[in-house]
């Protein structure tokens, strides 16, 4: 459903921001502001800050921030439009009717349908795990043993041995073949009729963070293959897009999560305590995957099983996790091979030991490479640590390859400078660069995860300045426009604050609801509680000039890298913008005043 610019303000206008986000922390007034312990992730000392005046938040430990929408589909993983439909209903705000073009209305219908069709589905399959016909599924449950209770918070059931069973059940309540086959729980086969892909299975219901049935995992009843069937991608269910046991894990609001390979893995971590555990479905970590746990987490430990298979997809995972700005560790379970192994055998203490004493995921990196070499030979060594110095060079931050740089220099008995050289000396010859990670097109949430540039800091400080002074807008144009912002995130909210009138308040809560992706909001969030020092007007006017000019200058290089040789005019007008860039340089933004 779209909603008018005008109904999403006076929704939002008639929900205070602090009385909204009081019923879920509790809020001591500061100074013009309230605080309290960030919900988004554990800490002692309170960091979440809520403004009345903005009508925002913002965690200065976390970084999560945004305004009331935001902090609906963060806290309670709600839709924008489902944000919006809770806080009209508290505000009294009457919705329009729902307006679809017949394509919009198609679309939404089916997607209804299908989510009704999965969750008949799975209320279907929960049901015939408690009939006489489904007493051999318990019996294998109860075997592994689960207790009553998990098995009814995973909603787990039985598939019947019958395989058109689900397809006469759903056919009777109205269900056309068409949208059954789009459901992913059926074979249609034009001689043989339509039957089901699942059957003579226990059944684990797969959902997403809000608790929707999408799809299904089904594990077959005794030797039959393949041993675990899940069902294939449809329009309500990607895998690459969704984790098990997510739905319980995004509650646990611990800043950890675990990530493991199976169903029973999952299952069997929570029936012991261990409710911040996830599963990929069937597929191994993805970016998609890694984008979902930054949004929950910042730290992910990596429990995958203990054989070759599960060394590969951590290794695979480790660098996918670092690309979205997640630290990661590895957790050995050896004797055992899984977690569900562990448990039983060594009860949930040991276990939370082993959490514990995960290993550093970048240290694991090194080990396994060390597997390639004969460290007892001369040479098999000194290849070695080039090898490890290539690999340190695939860690970007400076602070963590150097504290890295450490870690290894005494696991390896080497003298820390050696190793500093042998690093520097492969960084000056381009070696050791690009780091293995998945061959997928980041998506913009995933882009924004990368350091900034000079350029992309000279745009952030300057948003933040309009954003803290309004009048700036007013006086800077005619000498810097929103196109010259290369940043395209930068670029959308300077456009907005543009767009105020000169001189006018900024409304930190609108600017916010252009964005909907969450991450999004956050860096938004974070603009308008930036510092703009220096203090002294001169020293303020100085900085503005350099910022101003510094965004000149990279539009500029970058038309000038985009424009053609040949192209003589489009080359004489650069060069006059770029004397024009000397002469604002040398004689500074003069004319600027400060309101604050």
């Amino acid at each position: 459903m779209y909603y008018s610019d005008d109904i999403i303000e006076e929704v939002r206008s008639g929900n205070d921001i602090v009385d909204v986000i009081s019923g879920y922390v509790r809020l001591k007034r500061r100074g013009s502001s309230w605080v309290g312990l960030c919900p988004f992730h554990n800490e002692k000392t309170p960091s979440f800050t809520v403004s009345r005046d903005r009508q925002m938040y913002y965690c200065f430990g976390c970084g999560q921030g945004g305004n009331v929408y935001t902090f609906l589909m963060q806290y309670e993983n709600r839709t924008f439009q489902e944000a919006v439909q809770t806080l009209a209903e508290r505000a009294g705000v009457q919705l329009p009717e729902e307006h679809y073009s017949a394509s919009e209305r198609r679309a939404a219908d089916k997607r209804t349908k299908l989510l009704e069709i999965q969750k008949e589905a799975a209320t279907y399959y929960y049901q015939k795990l408690r009939r006489p016909e489904g007493r051999r599924a318990m019996q294998y449950l109860t075997d592994r043993a689960l207790s009553r209770e998990t098995i009814r918070q995973f909603g787990l059931g039985y598939a019947d041995k019958y395989s058109n069973d689900l397809y006469r059940y759903l056919t009777q309540k109205g269900y056309d073949d068409q949208l059954l086959a789009e459901s992913g729980l059926f074979f249609m086969d034009e001689q043989k009729g339509a039957h089901d892909k699942f059957w003579n299975r226990v059944m684990f219901p797969i959902m997403d963070p809000s608790g929707r049935v999408i799809g299904f995992g089904g594990r077959v009843m005794g030797d039959g293959k393949p041993k675990y069937l899940n069902s294939p991608e449809t329009q309500i269910f990607d895998k690459s897009r969704n984790l098990y046991g997510l739905q319980i894990a995004r509650r646990s609001r611990k800043r950890d999560m675990i990530v493991c390979e199976g169903y029973m893995d999952v299952i069997s971590m929570h029936q012991a305590g261990f409710t911040n555990a996830v599963a990929s479905l069937g597929t191994a970590l993805t970016s998609g995957h890694c984008s979902l746990l930054k949004r929950y987490a910042d730290r992910i430990l990596l429990l995958y099983d203990s054989d070759d298979a599960g060394v590969r997809a951590a290794l695979r995972a480790i660098p996918m996790l670092r690309e979205a700005g997640l630290a990661s560790r590895v957790v050995h379970l050896e004797p055992y091979k899984d977690p569900d192994e562990f448990i039983k055998n060594r009860g949930p203490d040991a276990f939370a030991e082993r959490l514990e004493q995960a290993e550093n995921s970048f240290m694991f990196e090194i080990r396994m490479l060390e597997r390639d070499y004969d460290l007892h030979d001369p040479r098999g060594k000194s290849d070695f640590l080039h090898a490890a110095a290539a690999h340190l060079l695939t860690l970007e931050d400076e602070i963590e390859r150097d504290s890295h740089l450490d870690a290894v220099a005494h696991q390896y008995r080497v003298e820390r400078e050696t190793l500093r050289k042998m690093v520097g000396k492969l960084a000056l010859s381009g070696a050791g660069r690009v780091p293995a990670r998945e061959p997928v097109k980041a998506r913009p949430a995933e882009k924004q995860n990368r350091r900034d540039t000079q350029s992309d800091q000279a745009q952030k400080l300057l948003i933040t300045w309009l954003a803290n002074e309004p009048g700036l807008t007013g006086q800077l144009r005619g000498i810097l426009s929103p196109e010259e912002f290369t940043n395209p995130f930068y670029r959308t909210i300077a456009e907005l604050l543009y767009g105020n009138e000169a001189g006018e308040p900024v409304n930190p809560a609108s600017i916010i609801d252009h964005f909907e992706d969450s991450e999004a909001q956050s860096r938004a969030a974070a603009l308008f509680h930036g510092e703009i020092g220096p203090e002294d007007e001169q020293g303020r006017v100085r900085a503005l000039t350099d910022m101003v000019c510094q965004i000149k200058k990279d539009a500029l290089d970058q038309k000038l890298s985009e424009l053609s040789m040949t192209d003589l005019e489009g080359l004489m007008k650069l060069t006059e913008a770029r004397r024009k860039l000397d002469q604002l340089q040398a004689a500074g933004l003069q004319s600027v005043t400060f309101a604050t």
